[in-house]
């Protein structure tokens, strides 16, 4: 990808394709095995047959979600009762195509949301983690194009050294710790 076409990328561009995102079983499976003896994943019982997937919107900003087609209060109702939570929506983002690794991922995220572990908390991260790993950027063609796009966005196009004058071109979302020649704090 040229550096012109970084800067252009956008989640937006993606075309919504003909035909249904495919649920992965083995990943629904190893979730309901990897839930068995969490209290907090109340729907566990039912999930499995419960869910359908859907492609976002290709306007979406996030790569996942998930619905429960009930209200906000019939929900808190069936989980404080724990019972069968109806239908559930997940939607994931088209662009999710091209990245089989960053698609399980949020695949099994979004599953475990859906399962009733309704927080980003550390058990739900170390669920995620264990059933479906999070691509490194290296191993990710998708959240490689999202980085150089916030990279070509950035006002900040160089980092430089106060101290020995070294400049070098920006390559990372964050702010670098050291200076590259001298290992000087910046």
């Amino acid at each position: 990808m040229s550096e012109g076409d970084a800067t252009r990328f956008s989640l937006a561009d993606t075309p919504i394709p003909s035909h249904q995102p495919a649920i992965p079983e083995e990943l629904v499976h190893a979730s309901l095995q990897a839930l068995s003896g969490v209290t907090k994943a109340v729907f566990r019982p039912w999930i499995g047959e419960r869910i359908t997937l859907i492609w976002l919107e290709n306007e979406e900003r996030r790569l996942g979600m998930t619905r429960f087609e009930v209200g906000p209060n019939e929900l808190a109702r069936r989980r404080t009762l724990r019972i069968d939570p109806g239908e559930v929506t997940i939607g994931l983002h088209p662009a999710l195509i091209e990245d089989t690794l960053l698609y399980n991922h949020t695949f099994v995220h979004e599953f475990l949301h859906a399962a009733g572990l309704m927080s980003h908390s550390t058990l739900h991260d170390e669920l995620t983690q264990s059933i479906a790993p999070s691509p490194s950027m290296k191993e990710s063609p998708l959240l490689q194009r999202m980085r150089s796009s916030v990279l070509g966005e950035a006002s900040v196009q160089q980092w430089s050294c106060k101290l020995c004058g070294y400049a070098w071109k920006r390559t990372t979302v964050r702010r670098p710790m050291r200076c590259l020649k001298c290992a000087r704090p910046l």
